[in-house]
């Protein structure tokens, strides 16, 4: 249950980011070439960053599935470890990052990245707790 809300308020920041342009990207790393295109009113940022929040919102949808809150979904122990092994790469791959940033600042690879591990670990944790009901 706290891996899907974690994945929704994810997919609320990102939504947020959209809503609120150039400054929420700013605010949240996204970048400064986002942060100008924001700007600049183009929808590649609107068109990226839904995506990723469509994303979330699944991820969400199958930990809630997982916890038994809502209807199972297919494969539901299968997508479970593959989002628990995505979260746990991103976070990975973002420490390694924090030295190579790719138009971002360490800042934002050390707070995402450690975000992410906590994430991926909450996921990891329910599996182990719910894999026999899967």
């Amino acid at each position: 249950m706290i891996a899907g809300v974690l994945s929704a308020i994810a997919a609320l920041i990102h939504l947020g980011c959209i809503y609120f342009g150039a400054t929420w990207y700013r605010f949240f790393g996204a970048g400064e070439q986002m942060v100008k295109l924001s700007e600049q009113g183009s929808i590649k940022p609107t068109v990226i960053t839904a995506s990723i929040t469509v994303m979330l919102i699944v991820w969400a949808l199958y930990a809630f599935s997982g916890a038994g809150l809502i209807m199972p979904l297919p494969l539901v122990r299968t997508v479970l470890v593959i989002i628990s092994a995505l979260y746990l790469l991103r976070a990975v791959a973002g420490f390694y990052l924090i030295g190579h940033p790719l138009g971002r600042t360490a800042e934002f690879w050390i707070w995402s990245s450690s975000i992410c591990l906590v994430v991926a670990l909450v996921h990891i944790i329910g599996l182990k707790q719910a894999w026999m009901s899967l």
